[in-house]
């Protein structure tokens, strides 16, 4: 988000003194992880670029163990992506026409024409893989729409279904674990939706804490299916449950 949440600099201090490795996984395409970890930074928060694992880094990984190299793909996205893309060694095409693949992620310069490229190409046989499926994101005053709204059209118009790399499918957190080097079962997933973080988490087979700082809310978790190990009204309160577990 745009503002650090209150708490958020003993959270990260608490894990520090913990000694517990983490990475911050998002499900943003557009960011890159030196940006994130300067963000943090500026908040007088220490953060590692390789504790940061981002949609489009995670897409990159995916595509590097189903494509050649030097593999043709049509990208929908912002430069965060594409970087992610090209330093893999794909080649990125400006039309649909040799792409053997179509990514999408978050464009805020998206077209006609670029969905018509990505369409064609889709139509032709390539592989369709989107970054994130998230239908919005908050604004102000309302609800603008995300890449999950991007992927609905293509899929609508071609009837090809993407394959999911971020949240709530698990690949990102399968990612996550991996680079940490710590099972899933000895990994917490910590987030503040239940749709994304909450059910990416149990579908990657870890166990997930809920903050109730962002869009869900307690009466939203009061009448959900999906429900997590545990769940804490701030991050207050879940750094307090870190400093009482015993090390």
């Amino acid at each position: 988000g745009r503002k650090m949440l209150p708490g958020v600099k003993g959270f990260f201090a608490t894990l520090r003194q913990r000694g517990l490795p983490f990475i911050l996984a998002t499900n943003n395409s557009t960011v890159t992880p030196e940006g994130v970890a300067d963000r943090f930074q500026q908040e007088g928060i220490g953060l590692r670029p390789e504790e940061v694992l981002t949609s489009a880094e995670a897409t990159a990984a995916f595509l590097v163990k189903q494509l050649p190299v030097d593999t043709g793909i049509y990208v929908i996205g912002e430069e965060a992506l594409r970087d992610s893309l090209s330093s893999a060694g794909f080649r990125l095409q400006e039309t649909g026409d040799a792409a053997q693949a179509v990514v999408v992620g978050f464009d805020r310069h998206l077209t006609y024409e670029k969905l018509a490229r990505a369409a064609y190409a889709l139509e032709h046989g390539a592989l369709f893989v989107g970054t994130n499926p998230d239908p919005s994101f908050p604004m102000e005053d309302f609800r603008a729409p995300g890449n999950g709204a991007t992927l609905a059209a293509l899929q609508t118009s071609t009837g090809v279904a993407p394959i999911i790399i971020g949240k709530p499918e698990p690949r990102l957190f399968e990612q996550a674990s991996q680079r940490l080097r710590v099972p899933p079962e000895q990994t917490l997933v910590i987030g503040d939706r239940l749709e994304t973080d909450i059910l990416g988490a149990k579908r990657a087979r870890m166990a997930s804490a809920l903050v109730l700082t962002g869009v869900t809310r307690a009466e939203d978790l009061r009448r959900a299916d999906v429900q997590p190990d545990w769940a804490f009204s701030d991050l207050r309160e879940l750094t307090a449950a870190l400093r009482d577990e015993s090390p």
